[in-house]
């Protein structure tokens, strides 16, 4: 039985699916409980109507980015666990970037079901358990006294309020990803044996390309156009169109 197989086995799935549906269940009983709330405090029932469709209406399109890392991930970690990661509390950019890292510190080529052994995914799930759970203890902990500084508007320069430490971190940490991973790309690229050859990593920078020129669409629709619902599908269409590019690109070259 090759490790790909145990990682979808029936066992994987149990246990995953257990995890899963039990969160569900929990998500269940505070939406209800939430409901009730609100009725208890003389809230429009025909709105908070509106409220749920509207928002289980754009829930479902901006989860396909989630699908799409699952599907991604499945390939070298199995169904299962991208599934449970990626439904429970993981995020896309979180999970694929930590799951890399994880990989080639226990000296795997990268994600590949090929080379996948039983100690390397157990390093990586490890991994990518052990990062996100820090957000929870720090939430539990210190979550109150932050969303007190950041609902606090602070002075800009002209005078007007600006986003205050929360933004600018968010925003850093951003850059810090992006420059991160272009810069690795180009790194390989440079190093690489030639501008057509896989070796020259021509391929990603062509993806980050594609899927920069989408995102920044995106924006333009919504901040130009008025067209603010947009942003909801912005990452998971620049994703597929990164993706789709990547396939035209290496079929065509």
């Amino acid at each position: 039985m090759t490790i790909l197989s145990q990682l979808n086995s029936p066992v994987m799935y149990l246990i995953c699916g257990t995890i899963i549906g039990f969160v569900a269940l929990v998500c269940v009983f505070f939406a209800l409980r939430a409901w009730k709330a609100g009725l208890a405090i003389g809230m429009d029932k025909t709105k908070m109507k509106r409220a749920v469709v509207s928002s289980a209406t754009f829930a479902v399109l901006p989860s396909v980015g989630i699908l799409l890392g699952v599907i991604a991930l499945a390939g070298s970690l199995g169904t299962p666990w991208p599934w449970l990661r990626l439904s429970v509390i993981g995020a896309l950019h979180y999970e694929t970037q930590v799951a890399e890292a994880a990989a080639e510190a226990a000296g795997l080529p990268g994600l590949n079901a090929t080379h996948m052994t039983a100690q390397g995914f157990t390093t990586i799930a490890l991994l990518m358990s052990l990062c996100i759970m820090w957000g929870m203890l720090m939430s539990i902990l210190f979550n109150k006294k932050y969303l007190k500084k950041l609902q606090t508007p602070k002075a800009g320069k002209s005078g007007g309020t600006g986003g205050g430490f929360g933004d600018l971190a968010m925003t850093a940490m951003f850059i810090g990803l992006v420059s991160a991973y272009i810069g690795s790309y180009l790194g390989k690229f440079v190093s690489g044996s030639g501008l057509f050859s896989f070796g020259g990593s021509w391929l990603p920078l062509a993806v980050v390309a594609v899927s920069g020129a989408v995102m920044a669409l995106f924006v333009w629709l919504a901040e130009k156009k008025n067209a603010a619902w947009v942003e909801n599908f912005s990452i998971a269409g620049s994703m597929i169109a990164g993706m789709a590019a990547a396939v035209v690109l290496n079929g065509l070259l």
